[in-house]
């Protein structure tokens, strides 16, 4: 059987690299202040779906992202690696949303794409870490979810079954289609870039890169519709303004910190109750724990 797949992907700002500047003064992320990246448990989310393509011939991959207008790369990334399309929810009302809004806003995506068998997401993302965003599209659009997903084992007759990573071990369970999937980032590492694909995709761009980019190749996208990537703003996807961005997030952040542990001393405790009450003070007074 073949499967019409969406890939929940997104574009993150590379938490190794947090300085002063990597938040705003209403609490969001600065995203022009660090570098951009694949978050790495969406890369592991796209081979279980690129596997799945490649077991059961026809099936197709499209990637969903949400994110300014330079999230297009990630679509690209996700192209050279075997998908076959993709759509970017951009729009300045999608701007400072937390999980609820995100997940609100890419679950209106998929209303509008409508034809899927199965999501797959990463388990979190590393700007946030809070593992909320598949879980909350799945309650969405009133499927089914596997979470902490390890491999995909086998799709046959409208099942799916799969390895899951729980606490001691693993655990196989099986789903019916459709159903939302969250991969681990211990699951197995994306295939690199195709070459042939990079080849066909290099110009793909949306409407927003093509009016603020050269023509050299305005040719091309007449003759080639797999290089027009889609663009969907709130109005697109008939979202409701109230449920996107800052509006539609209850979640707000007091402060973002670089903190780097030196280890500048030591101390030799005992198991004395003095010791161990004294080290609890000293780790909250510090802020290292509390």
């Amino acid at each position: 059987m073949s499967l019409k797949i969406v890939v929940l992907a997104k574009q993150v700002p590379d938490t190794r690299n947090v300085g002063k500047d990597a938040m705003k003064a209403d609490g969001t992320i600065n995203r022009a202040a660090l570098p951009a990246i694949f978050n790495p448990e969406d890369l592991n989310a796209l081979e279980q779906a690129l596997r799945l393509k490649d077991t059961h011939p026809g099936s197709t991959i499209t990637l969903l992202t949400m994110g300014p207008g330079r999230a297009a790369e990630i679509i690209r990334e996700g192209l050279y690696r075997g998908a076959d399309n993709g759509y970017l929810l951009t729009d300045r009302a999608f701007a400072g949303a937390d999980t609820l809004a995100t997940s609100y806003a890419l679950a209106t995506a998929i209303r509008k794409i409508k034809d899927f068998d199965l999501i797959i997401g990463g388990r979190q993302a590393i700007d946030g870490d809070t593992a909320q965003v598949g879980p909350q599209v799945a309650e969405k659009l009133g499927l089914p979810q596997i979470t902490y997903a390890e491999e995909i084992k086998s799709c046959e007759n409208g099942v799916i079954t799969i390895l899951r990573h729980v606490d001691g071990g693993v655990e196989t369970v099986q789903g019916k289609l459709p159903l939302v999937i969250t991969v681990n980032g211990s699951a197995s590492p994306c295939r690199p870039r195709n070459a042939k694909y990079v080849q066909k995709y290099k110009h793909a761009k949306t409407v927003t890169e093509k009016q603020q980019g050269n023509l050299d190749y305005e040719e091309l996208y007449s003759k080639h519709d797999y290089l027009n990537l889609q663009e969907w703003s709130v109005a697109d996807v008939n979202g409701d303004l109230e449920q996107c961005g800052l509006s539609g997030s209850p979640t707000k952040v007091k402060a973002v910190q670089n903190i780097v542990f030196q280890a500048k001393e030591s101390k030799t405790l005992t198991a004395t109750d003095r010791d161990v009450e004294d080290l609890i003070i000293e780790l909250l007074d510090n802020h290292t724990i509390g």
